[in-house]
């Protein structure tokens, strides 16, 4: 038991594209067992895994639990988009929307941030307000443009009126 469980995870997560979503969940499983029912990472790795096996449902309330618990950066921010995403998928785009807008509304720089609004222009979409969600994401693609952003941030804000 050499390696660290950071590592271990990491190994499981490298692998899952070439792995069954239940034996992904079953791998994630055990290791989160070696661990305190009060460790946020190990409840954001139950989280993702589930997500992963396409088990939103019990998802949701285990990311909800691991940001409880205290995650640190970047952990934090990744299960606020996961979380955000699992609810999209259960067609609770408003509630992914006010994840977002809560947890990175304040932090544009945040290292994530982009993500989250690639993610938020999806909900938006989902709630019909194409035009915000056109907007959030070429605000998002803006700040990776060697050239036009100040265009391209322009017409996004016109978008919003």
């Amino acid at each position: 038991m050499g390696d660290s469980w950071d590592a271990r995870v990491a190994q499981v997560w490298s692998s899952a594209s070439s792995s069954r979503p239940a034996d992904v969940l079953a791998r994630i499983d055990a290791l989160v067992a070696e661990r305190p029912a009060t460790d946020p990472r190990a409840t954001f790795e139950a989280a993702s895994a589930r997500d992963y096996a396409d088990r939103e449902v019990e998802a949701e309330p285990l990311y909800r639990a691991a940001l409880s618990l205290g995650l640190s950066e970047p952990t934090k921010g990744r299960a606020m988009i996961q979380l955000a995403s699992t609810l999209r998928n259960l067609s609770r785009p408003e509630e992914a929307i006010d994840v977002l807008q809560d947890g990175f509304g304040n932090d544009p720089d945040h290292r994530l941030a982009d993500a989250a609004r690639a993610f938020l222009a999806l909900c938006l979409a989902d709630t019909g307000d194409t035009r915000a969600a056109t907007a959030v994401a070429l605000e998002a693609l803006a700040a990776h443009l060697p050239e036009y952003a100040k265009a391209v941030r322009a017409y996004s804000s016109d978008l919003l009126g």
